[in-house]
This record gives structure tokens, sequence and C-alpha cells, in this order.
């Protein structure tokens, strides 16, 4: 579950970690409690906003009321925002990238920074010069001075930001706390510029005061590789996997695992096409649908709905069968949409639209 930038930050708040002031605005809020010059942020879940015109500094009343209507007004990523964040404007002296995040593989908690942090540090993915270390409760201590070493800065300083970060990540059941820039004010002090947040949807039974824009999935969404050309749909976590190795045994590279689940509906697929269009290079998604609890005629209908929605959307190469098949593909058929008759074929049409 990705929270919305005031609501990761609202969570830091609640942890004593600094954050700018700010206030929320919605579409039919006065203006009044607004305070110049501001920077106003869109609020949608999804990175990249500052590079597509969804962060802007407003310096006068005159510039206002037509920055927030253009900002409510902007699509990002198939994204509009409900609601903007106002936020005082930082004076900054440098900016760093601060993380901690879920290692699946170690079963740990990494704790990733980057000195130089803001809109281009995904330029700097793959330099060597970023630390990179495991983090636990045990080794906070280590952990603050070697973090603080790193961005040269006096322990006393970073300490208490990497203890109540750690606080957060972990009391919140997140699976990524990233804080992009962390801010070095001409204060001397750090302050957390943006946030972004995933929880994970699991926890949920942990949590009865989770009440996010961004409502727990039912969907099986995990992320397998960021230059990934092929994304996968299926349903049940079997087939879901047989689908992501039947696409790598076709020398392709699987962005995605994705189980949709039973009794999954129009709403929940669309979504899961949302979050595929994230992806930068996905050539086709292959649709894999046996279909139990979960109709094919649902399926269909969120296809449709997909390709309607969303522009740019890649090729897609579906294969249905079970409850409902027939009623599906006169659906997708009426919308010039076709089916294959199975999982090889659809692999096979895919491989020739790939480009990697």
């Amino acid at each position: 579950m990705r929270l919305l930038e005031h609501e990761a930050k609202a969570l830091l708040r609640a942890n004593m970690i600094p954050i700018p002031e700010g206030v929320i605005i919605t579409k039919h809020d006065t203006r009044s409690s607004i305070h110049l010059p501001t920077v106003l942020k869109s609020q949608v879940p999804v990175g990249g906003r500052g590079k597509l015109g969804g962060v802007v500094v407003v310096k006068s009343k005159e510039e206002l009321e037509s920055a927030i209507d253009t900002l409510f007004s902007l699509d990002i990523k198939n994204y509009t925002p409900n609601v903007l964040l106002a936020e005082e404007k930082i004076s900054i002296l440098r900016e760093h990238y601060v993380s901690l995040l879920i290692d699946r593989d170690s079963a740990s908690i990494r704790l990733i920074a980057y000195k130089d942090g803001g809109v281009e540090v995904e330029n700097n993915i793959s330099s060597h010069d970023f630390l990179n270390i495991a983090i636990d409760e045990s080794t906070l201590d280590s952990d603050a001075k070697q973090l603080a070493s790193y961005l040269e800065y006096d322990i006393k300083l970073v300490r208490p930001l990497l203890v109540h970060l750690y606080a957060t990540f972990t009391r919140n059941d997140a699976t990524l706390l990233e804080i992009n820039p962390l801010i070095y004010t001409t204060e001397g002090t750090l302050i957390c510029g943006d946030c972004k947040m995933e929880l994970d949807d699991a926890a949920r039974f942990r949590h009865p005061e989770w009440n996010f824009e961004d409502k727990p999935s039912d969907t099986n969404f995990v992320s397998l590789d960021p230059d990934g050309s092929i994304a996968t749909i299926a349903n049940g976590a079997g087939l879901a996997m047989a689908t992501v190795d039947a696409v790598a045994a076709r020398k392709m590279k699987p962005a995605n695992f994705l189980d949709i689940g039973g009794g999954a509906n129009t709403a929940s697929i669309l979504i899961a096409f949302k979050r595929i269009m994230e992806f930068k290079r996905i050539d086709a998604i292959v649709i894999n649908i046996f279909a139990g609890i979960t109709r094919c005629d649902e399926v269909a209908r969120a296809i449709i709905e997909a390709k309607k929605q969303i522009d740019s959307l890649p090729p897609l190469f579906i294969r249905l069968a079970g409850t409902n098949f027939e009623e599906a593909v006169a659906l997708l058929a009426a919308e010039n949409i076709t089916t294959m008759a199975s999982l090889d074929e659809c692999l096979a049409a895919a491989k020739e639209v790939t480009h990697a």
C-alpha cells in the first residue's frame, strides 16, 4: 500500500521527525491558510512529480489560484490528485538521499544513503559511492555513526533522525521508507523534504487506524525487475509463478509477479494495470487467467476499461479459460481485442514485439 506524501509525512511527524510546515488543500478549500512563498505539490502515489510539473514554487497571490487549478487537473502517470500539499519553502544547503527497505533475499532491513539527493538521484543508482548496510535495533548506534561519517555530519545530528526513521519503519510495518531529499538547511538542521512510504498490506490486521487514500489491496503484486520488458497478470499464486517462469524460459525479462486473487473485480484489476504502467520498459502484457471465483467477464471488462483509460497501453496477449469464458471472449471481440488459445501462443506473440 503506497502512501501519499502528506500521509507519509504525518507518520514522520508522529515519530518526532522534522518535516516542512504545510497544509492540505482540497478543491473547495479557501486559500487563506497558505503562506507565501510556498511549494505546491500534487499528491499522487508515483515518483517523478517534479519533472512532470507536479511540484511548483508559488511566490505571489496572483500565481496561487492558477497554480492550484493546474495541479488539480494535471495527469501524472495516469493519476490526478484529490488533494494538494502546500509547504514552506526551505533554505537548502545540501540534499541527500536516505531510505530504509526490506531486502527479501536476506530477510533484513537495509539502510541506503547517497550524498547527492534530489530529482536526479536515480541517475546515480549504479554508482558504488553509496552507503548500503543492514540495520536493526541492536546496531542503530554503529549504523548512525556510519551514516554520519558518510554524510559528513556530527553524530548528534544524525543519530536521533535515524532512530526515529527506524521506529517509523518498524512500527508501521513498512516495506519502504524513502527520504529524497533529506535537506540540510542553512540553520544547520536536517529536514525530510519529501517522503515515499509503502506499507505491507498483509499487516493491516494490526493497524485498525489505517485510513489512507490507497486501500490495502487484494492483489499480490511484486516488482521483479524495473527494466523488465514483459508484465504479467494471472490469478492464483501457482499460476502467477508459472507464468513468470514461462516468460523467463522464453529468454524474456518478467517485470513483475501479479496474482489478482479470487473474486477480483474490474476496479482492482484496473489498479493492477496502472501499477504495471509505472515500469519504464514494458513491451507487452501477458494475461493468463484460469477463472473460478474470479470470472473471465470481469477480467474482460477490466481489460476494456484499461484500453480506454490508459494511453500507450502496451500490446496485450490474453489467454482466458473457465467461468464465463464465452461471455468474456464476446465482450473483447466487440472491442476488437483478441484472445489466444494457450499461454505458449501468448508468449510466442509477445516475443515478436519485445525489444529485450
